[in-house]
């Protein structure tokens, strides 16, 4: 999703990330919503990305998540809305982080798998790891499935 909103501008995946933006006046220190009748065209356009990205992420919806965030109020509520739903909160992130990388150190070759099947799951691990922000070097992660995979050939020639 985020790389098809920012295909289409940057200011749009703003919008969902850090919420909409409101031009604003100063009024003997305290600042108020300016009249849109004042709106620069710019700002105008600023603004304009928070009803683009409402509307991208509505499009993308079925009819149940649709009801979920039908009442949200911006594009950044809607989208914190789903992210909690599908990725949960941070204490679940980080509990299903840790299960992945204990996943990830007792990675091994189940007997009968095929290199291809072996590859599609360690790549799913890491792919997951990736996602929730775990840093991992390309030449650990190759060491690591060749090493196991000469464990589980070696294991193969003795039998």
């Amino acid at each position: 999703m985020k790389i098809f909103v920012e295909s289409l501008d940057k200011g749009i995946w703003d919008a969902i990330e850090n919420g909409p933006f409101i031009p604003k006046l100063e009024n003997d220190g305290v600042s108020i919503k300016k009249p849109w009748s004042q709106w620069t065209d710019a700002k105008n356009k600023r603004a304009k990305f928070d009803c683009i990205a409402k509307n991208i992420i509505t499009f993308a919806l079925n009819s149940n998540e649709f009801f979920r965030v039908s009442q949200c109020r911006s594009s950044k509520e809607m989208w914190d809305t789903l992210e909690v739903t599908h990725e949960g909160t941070n204490d679940v992130k980080r509990a299903r982080k840790h299960t992945l990388i204990q996943e990830y150190e007792m990675f091994r070759m189940l007997k009968g798998e095929s290199i291809v099947d072996v590859q599609n799951r360690f790549t799913h691990i890491v792919n997951h790891l990736m996602s929730l922000g775990k840093v991992l070097d390309k030449e650990e992660l190759n060491i690591r499935i060749l090493k196991n995979l000469k464990s589980q050939l070696s294991q193969n020639q003795r039998t």
